[in-house]
């Protein structure tokens, strides 16, 4: 296995530009090259961009082949960016068909390029996490790790959260 990690970029608005002049979002490239200067990452990665696009136009296509490129690749250690309100969605998927890699996923909230963004904290907490977990699939965000299987979303107060148990 490769010891470096695999960051798949996807999209989501993580990665999203403002058109000042219509208002609206939209794709134009990567920020993961800007993200991790800034941050200073001493990590060894190699990142591949797979696709940009909004996580709630994902279609079934283009989670089979985020998949698929997380089972070919040598990385036993994968970092996706991906858009937040589909994530667990995909998380869920990848566990079903991954074995033997640690894969976190993680996103933003506020697009890089607006400078109050959470992507480079949620990025660098990936980065760590990936690193120290065991196998299996994860969401990093708000600093916070968790377990595919046990996460959602509250769009409501606009964070990730472990699922409400029964006990």
């Amino acid at each position: 296995m490769n010891s470096r990690i695999k960051i798949f970029i996807t999209g989501g608005t993580f990665d999203k530009e403002y058109n000042e002049l219509t208002g609206e979002l939209y794709f134009k490239n990567t920020h993961m090259y800007e993200l991790l200067e800034l941050g200073r990452s001493q990590v060894n990665v190699d990142i591949e961009t797979l696709m940009m696009v909004d996580s709630l136009k994902m279609s079934v296509t283009e989670r089979q082949y985020i998949i698929e490129k997380c089972v070919q690749t040598d990385n036993s250690k994968i970092v996706i960016t991906h858009g937040t309100d589909t994530m667990v969605e995909t998380a869920r998927i990848l566990a079903e068909n991954t074995r033997d890699k640690t894969i976190v996923l993680t996103g933003a909230m506020i697009p890089f390029k607006f400078g109050s963004s959470d992507g480079l904290f949620n990025m660098g907490s990936a980065l760590s996490f990936v690193q120290a977990l065991d196998n299996g699939v994860y969401i990093a965000m708000n600093g916070q790790i968790f377990s595919q299987g046990n996460v959602r979303k509250n769009k409501k107060l606009g964070i990730f959260e472990e699922l409400e148990t029964t006990e």
